[in-house]
């Protein structure tokens, strides 16, 4: 991957991993996971943690935590109230300009 796709990829790994917890509560390797199938989105565990950890700071994540029977405790995430609102204006913000870059890309072609 290029230095240019791992700054493209830095500036929606917030949003990625805010749409992959979207539908319901998941737990962090979930998250995971559930991007890896997703071309470009394949984050590591390293990646994802620490946005968790500065979302749930930010007051955009709920957790709760439960026994798991693989191992230790799973700390589950969930979107608040207002995680749900900035998810929203994050998707909206990035489709306008999805789509306004790939005007330009086409016109460029």
């Amino acid at each position: 991957m290029g230095r240019w796709e791992t700054r493209l990829r830095k500036g929606v790994v917030d949003l990625a991993v805010m749409a992959a917890i979207g539908n319901g509560e998941s737990y962090g390797y979930g998250i995971v996971e559930r991007l890896k199938g997703h071309a470009g989105l394949e984050l590591t565990e390293s990646t994802v943690y620490p946005v968790l950890t500065r979302l749930e700071h930010e007051g955009l994540l709920a957790t709760r935590s439960e026994v798991s029977p693989l191992g230790p405790r799973r700390r589950y995430y969930r979107l608040t109230a207002a995680g749900r609102l900035r998810f929203r204006e994050m998707a909206e913000g990035f489709q306008v300009l999805s789509r306004s870059l790939s005007n330009v890309i086409e016109g460029a072609k």
